[in-house]
């Protein structure tokens, strides 16, 4: 399938998952992380790790800075309310959700046709001034850097940005230049049939 359909499927369900209600939020979240898991269990953990942080920080933010019934009635002023668990519980799902689907998304998308699939988006900005393949090209760049930088123990991002030391890259950069076919046409269809229901029944 067209990589910057993908792309776009992508999005469309990151921007769903922040419209659905608790139930099914935690089943699609339960879900995305099964997937991620046995699809790219290693980046999934790695993204997760960085995200610790952030995750912690909403955490804390929604569950002890809500206003609501505390959940320790004996200690109020130090306790989380009940409010703030469920929505802590509702972010912390939503972000969750998304760092599982990038997680697949990298690991089954290889650069050249993530890149190429963002190529593929962006053309119609051009008509805006949005030079597409320059953009392309740099994405695709910056992400050879890193993977070369990570894989043989090069120079990392400080380096770069203070301009020292030369940090190795391909001779040569390929770019997947895919064409959208009937089953993108079709399948496309289906999808937008489906949300404009969804939407309509909401």
């Amino acid at each position: 399938m067209h990589s910057g359909f993908l792309l776009l499927l992508w999005l469309l369900g990151v921007a769903l998952v922040q419209f659905l209600p608790g139930s099914a939020l935690a089943g699609v979240a339960l879900g995305c992380g099964l997937l991620a898991y046995l699809l790219a269990g290693s980046r999934v953990s790695r993204l997760l790790r960085r995200t610790r942080f952030l995750l912690l920080a909403i955490f804390v933010l929604f569950a002890w800075f809500t206003p609501g019934e505390a959940v320790l009635v004996a200690w109020p002023h130090v306790s989380p309310t009940h409010e703030g668990l469920r929505l802590a519980a509702e972010h912390l799902a939503r972000l969750f959700t998304v760092v599982s689907s990038v997680a697949v998304l990298l690991d089954q998308l290889a650069p050249e046709r993530l890149v190429g699939g963002l190529r593929a988006l962006c053309r119609p900005l051009g008509w805006v001034g949005l030079p597409a393949d320059r953009v392309a090209v740099r994405l695709l760049l910056v992400l050879r850097y890193v993977e070369f930088s990570s894989e043989d123990g090069l120079v990392d991002w400080h380096v770069w940005l203070l301009g020292e030391g030369p940090v190795a890259a391909p001779e040569r950069l390929h770019l997947a230049v895919e064409q959208f076919g009937l089953r993108e046409v079709v399948f496309g269809a289906f999808v937008l049939g489906g949300c404009l229901l969804w939407w309509t029944l909401a």
